[in-house]
């Protein structure tokens, strides 16, 4: 967490997509100007307020001009402006612009990025932490991350050359959860060391895994639950960290699974008896 005191940010009106601070907020759709500039592009209230919420750092904020003197959006510019962010007011049009939208959100950020350092993993007895090797889609692990964030899983460990997790179309499908869930990333060789020196079982899906996915004890946790790419699965090297080889069983002619909705019915299996708590207002 940036905690570090900074001077209040400033108020800058902007009506051109021509100017040269519209242009670098643009280019963060690029991956490389990303890590470059340690920032990526959030969009909406509730995301920015969850990231403020969370310890994030606002570096800009991007305000349509139309909201002047809208209670909500005024009150999140000023928090902004204190914890020294810029705020940008322009038109709607220009705000879709930068964020690539027909209807676009009212606001939008750049917002400086943050990974959780694996060296400070520490898994304890009911965790379970999802490890994904060489993702590829940012739809699939925006949607990981947000099922993760849902189920209450510890974190996220992206092994290799993986999608980034603050590209756009990553931040939007997290609905905000890449802001609650830790996301760590790692070279596969350093998270082999990690795995072999995990303190609980290691669960890893893949076509020939002998056991059902219900099967395993998941309460002899911690858990690290190891999911493979969209299209090659898991490589024999990762393979060999497992202690299980889990399956799910299939009735129809599909012969897999999209990685996000395997990832999901896992977790939520290893996270099943943690999960059964009664309904509010529940009858004893």
């Amino acid at each position: 967490m940036d905690t570090a005191a900074r001077a209040p940010g400033r108020v800058k009106e902007i009506t051109s997509a021509a100017n040269p601070i519209v242009k670098q907020i643009r280019l963060l759709e690029k991956k490389r100007h990303r890590e470059e500039t340690d920032s990526f592009l959030a969009e909406g209230m509730k995301l920015i307020i969850d990231a403020l919420d969370a310890g994030w750092r606002v570096r800009t904020l991007i305000q349509a001009r139309s909201q002047r003197g809208n209670d909500r959006v005024e009150a999140l510019a000023a928090r902004c402006v204190a914890a020294g962010a810029d705020v940008l007011l322009v038109p709607e049009k220009l705000l879709g612009t930068i964020t690539r939208r027909d209807n676009p959100q009212m606001v939008a950020a750049v917002m400086q990025r943050r990974f959780a350092d694996p060296r400070r993993i520490d898994p304890a007895p009911g965790d379970v932490w999802i490890a994904l090797d060489r993702v590829r889609d940012p739809g699939n692990l925006g949607t990981i991350i947000r099922t993760a964030d849902a189920a209450g899983a510890a974190g996220v460990i992206l092994v290799g050359e993986t999608t980034d997790p603050f590209a756009t179309e990553t931040v939007r499908a997290t609905m905000g959860s890449i802001f609650a869930v830790p996301v760590a990333r790692m070279r596969q060789d350093a998270f082999i060391a990690l795995a072999r020196n995990w303190p609980g079982q290691i669960v890893g899906t893949h076509l020939e895994g002998a056991v059902d996915y219900r099967a395993p004890d998941y309460a002899d946790g911690p858990i690290l639950l190891l999911m493979g790419n969209e299209q090659a699965g898991l490589p024999a090297a990762l393979v060999e960290v497992c202690t299980t080889l889990i399956r799910i069983p299939q009735a129809g002619r599909a012969d897999s699974l999209n990685l996000a909705v395997a990832t999901a019915i896992c977790l939520y299996e290893a996270r099943r008896h943690a999960l059964a708590v009664e309904p509010a207002g529940a009858l004893p």
